[in-house]
């Protein structure tokens, strides 16, 4: 098996992250005493928000530790999958929260009800300060993997929820407009569930050994076979491990019945030609010549 090193992963900062649990955790505990003082159910609404994105980063903080661990005997990939199954994770709850919040707008257009909108106002400016805060922490570390960008989702839908409190509680102050706030939690949860249904796709199609959408199995084998040695490329697999590691593992049929010094030479020709022109970074490859087995593309196995 030839491989082409790139672990982005291992530079993400779990501190950051870390730092973001803290701030939410307090976020949560203020809104939730804040909700019943001053009888908002936005306020505790919005805390249930910030309780499930509290466990949501605490996921992906054990996630990111977990995919920096070595490989062993009994984890031959370690925990490379850890932060791939926790952007899973993340994304299905950002849809769940957005139905419970749809729910709720629903109720809350039948029922209004008048609350100390002035306790709501202070209390959602912590909540601005604090999830803005930690936004910029976690920015550059979103572009790294799927994990942490789900993480970076759930605190701007937390920081848009406590503006759309905000703007409720400065409408319910001074124009007594207690349905604003309806408005503004329905128009989060519409977009909560576009971005969580994009990560809950882009997982799935990880966790399921999906082709990446960029690469065309036909195009790779057509350029294999371009090599001289080679007749055939089939029984083809490519996938992901995770964001930084896609795998190929193929049989090749060879015109003639070289030598194991020849093999590996041609190996290395195929590492590096998958790797510069498709960014596959693990080849595994099962030579062949004259073997009697299916010489198609896919194989069912």
């Amino acid at each position: 098996m030839g491989h082409h090193h790139h672990h982005s992963s291992s530079q993400v900062r779990g501190k950051n992250l870390l730092i973001a649990i803290i701030l939410n955790i307090g976020i949560t505990l203020a809104q939730i005493i804040g909700g019943f003082l001053s009888g908002s159910l936005a306020l505790l609404s919005d805390a249930l928000h910030n309780l499930s994105d509290v466990i949501s980063l605490a996921i992906s903080y054990v996630a990111n530790k977990l995919a920096k661990r070595d490989a062993s005997l009994k984890r031959t990939f370690g925990y490379k999958r850890a932060e791939i199954i926790a952007a899973f994770v993340n994304a299905a709850t950002l849809i769940i929260i957005a139905v419970l919040l749809i729910i709720e707008a629903v109720e809350r257009f039948r029922f209004p009800q008048e609350i100390d909108s002035g306790l709501v106002i202070w209390l959602s400016i912590v909540a601005i300060l604090g999830n803005g805060f930690s936004v910029l922490l976690l920015k550059r570390d979103s572009k790294a993997n799927m994990n942490m960008r789900s993480a970076y989702l759930h605190l701007i839908t937390d920081f848009m929820a406590s503006v759309a409190v905000l703007i409720g509680g400065l409408l319910m102050k001074f124009y007594q407009f207690y349905w604003v706030d309806s408005l503004l939690t329905l128009a989060i949860a519409i977009y909560l569930i576009i971005v969580g249904y994009d990560l809950l796709r882009t997982s799935t199609r990880v966790l399921m050994l999906f082709t990446p959408t960029d690469l065309a199995l036909e195009e790779i084998a057509e350029r294999i076979t371009q090599l001289p040695a080679i007749r055939n490329v089939h029984h083809i697999h490519v996938w992901q491990l995770n964001e930084d590691e896609t795998h190929l593992e193929a049989h090749i049929d060879f015109n003639n019945d070289i030598k194991l010094s020849q093999f590996d030479a041609i190996l290395v020709d195929i590492e590096e030609l998958v790797y510069h022109e498709f960014g596959i970074n693990h080849v595994n490859i099962q030579p062949e010549f004259g073997k009697c087995d299916s010489k198609d593309l896919i194989v069912q196995d």
